[in-house]
C-alpha cells in the first residue's frame, strides 16, 4: 500500500530488507558508510556497510542479478536506500564552500557553489524512497571491476549515459548494466550510468529517515 503523500522523516522500516538477504552474491562496497566519497567522512546515518531497499525493489534487483550471474558478472552496489539524515549531510557539506579536500577526485571541473544549480545536490533524494540503487559491474572472470568510462559519484559530463567520450567497450558496458536493469523494471537516469529507480516504486511520496543499521 502506497503511504500518504509528501511524508518527510519517515521512521518507519517494515516496507524494507536487507539486501544481501535477497541477493547474496552481490558485492557491497558502501561509499557513504567509508570516507572513499565526495565529503570525505562517513556520512551521517550510515552505522553499517550495508544496503536496504524497499521488497518490491530487492525483488526486482534479484532478478537482474540472476541474469547477469548467467553472463558472469555479480552487481556491486555502491548505495541503495539513503536516510534524509545523509542528504541533510550533503547539503550542510555543499554549503561550506571552504571544505573542498575531495575536489580532485570528485569534482575538479565543477565549482562547489555550483552543486546546487546544477542539480548534484538536492534537499530531498530519491534514494530516501527506498528503491533507487547505484551499482556497477564486478567481472567473474577477470576479478575486476567492469570498465565504465567513469568512477560513482563523479560530477562531470563523463558520468552522464552518452557521454561522447566513451570507447565502443565502455558503451556497450554502460549499454549492458541498462539492459538488464531496464529488464528487471528499473528506470536509468541518464545523468548517472550507476542509477536505477524501481519503475513502479511502492512509496513514490515518502521520504525515511531510519538510519542505515
Amino acid at each position: 500500500m502506497k503511504q500518504q503523500k509528501n511524508c518527510i522523516g519517515t521512521m518507519d522500516s517494515s516496507g524494507f530488507v536487507e539486501i544481501a538477504d535477497v541477493v547474496p552474491d552481490v558485492i557491497l562496497e558502501i561509499r557513504y558508510y567509508s570516507t572513499f566519497n565526495f565529503i570525505g567522512d562517513r556520512i551521517d546515518g550510515y552505522l553499517k556497510p550495508t544496503v536496504f531497499l524497499t521488497k518490491e525493489a530487492a525483488a526486482a534487483l534479484k532478478r537482474a542479478s540472476d541474469e547477469f550471474v548467467k553472463q558472469g558478472y555479480r552487481l556491486k552496489i555502491y548505495d541503495a536506500y539513503r536516510p534524509q539524515m545523509a542528504v541533510d549531510h550533503f547539503v550542510r557539506w555543499a554549503k561550506d564552500i571552504e571544505d573542498q579536500r575531495m575536489k580532485k577526485v570528485f569534482y575538479p571541473k565543477v565549482s562547489k557553489d555550483k552543486l546546487f544549480d546544477l542539480g548534484f545536490i538536492a534537499e530531498h533524494s530519491g534514494h530516501s524512497r527506498g528503491s533507487t540503487v547505484d551499482l556497477t559491474l564486478f567481472d567473474m572472470a577477470r576479478g575486476c571491476d567492469v570498465d565504465m568510462g567513469g568512477p560513482f559519484d563523479y560530477f562531470g559530463n563523463i558520468s552522464h549515459f552518452e557521454n561522447a567520450d566513451l570507447t565502443d567497450e565502455q558503451r556497450a558496458n554502460r549499454c549492458l548494466l541498462r539492459d538488464v536493469m531496464t529488464y528487471a523494471g528499473f528506470i536509468p537516469y541518464e545523468k548517472e550510468w550507476w542509477h536505477f529507480t524501481l519503475a513502479d516504486e511502492p512509496y513514490p511520496d515518502t521520504y525515511f529517515a531510519f538510519p542505515v543499521e
